[in-house]
């Protein structure tokens, strides 16, 4: 299975994906190329760390949304690499119909929340500001509600007494860190059978 990652930021989700493929515990799925809509972003660098393709592709002319030319752009390039699997890790663009539909059923996305609980924005911060007991994080398919779609998974964070956002913040990125990685096996193996 032909795994494309797509982020925005420093790619610690990317960069567990990446270390458990080296540990061989991907299933029979490779990451075979990194896209980043920020030039740049620290997870493009990760393509030479772990001899993958990397590159920034221009997603111009919006902020945070996936449109128009940038859209082409994107779904140009991950067409040339002839994904199986679309991951987005930290990728902070909406995706609109028309990059939906090229990859429909194919598009997957972590979020730092038990969904359907606290979409969008800064799932950690609104959990912590609630004051629940547990958190985690959701692997979801994507559709055009925003972290809506058909969940694949979930990894649940306990809240201690005397965690600060900070300690919350790092236990739930833990966790996503060893969530990612099993679902994309465990989504190999499905495609291989």
């Amino acid at each position: 299975m032909r795994v494309v990652i797509l982020g925005s930021g420093r790619g610690s989700n990317a960069e567990a994906i990446l270390q458990a493929q080296q540990a061989h515990g991907l299933g029979a799925a490779k990451v075979v190329q990194i896209f980043s809509d920020q030039p740049g972003a620290g997870i493009l660098a990760l393509g030479a760390r772990f001899g993958v393709p990397a590159a920034f592709i221009d997603p111009a002319p919006f902020k945070t949304k996936l449109e128009g030319e940038g859209e082409d752009r994107f779904i140009e390039a991950i067409r040339a690499s002839s994904a199986d699997l679309v991951v987005l890790a930290g990728f902070m663009r909406v995706l609109k119909p028309k990059f939906l539909s090229a990859f429909a059923g194919k598009i997957i996305n972590l979020h730092p929340s038990l969904l359907p609980s606290f979409p969008g924005l800064d799932g950690i911060g609104q959990a912590f500001r609630r004051g629940v007991k547990v958190t985690g994080c959701t692997v979801h398919y994507v559709t055009l509600e925003v972290d809506g779609g058909p969940i694949l998974d979930q990894a649940v964070v306990r809240v201690d007494a005397g965690d600060t956002l900070e300690v919350l913040a790092n236990k739930v990125h833990a966790a996503e860190h060893e969530l990612l990685p099993a679902v994309i096996a465990k989504l190999s193996l499905q495609l291989t059978k």
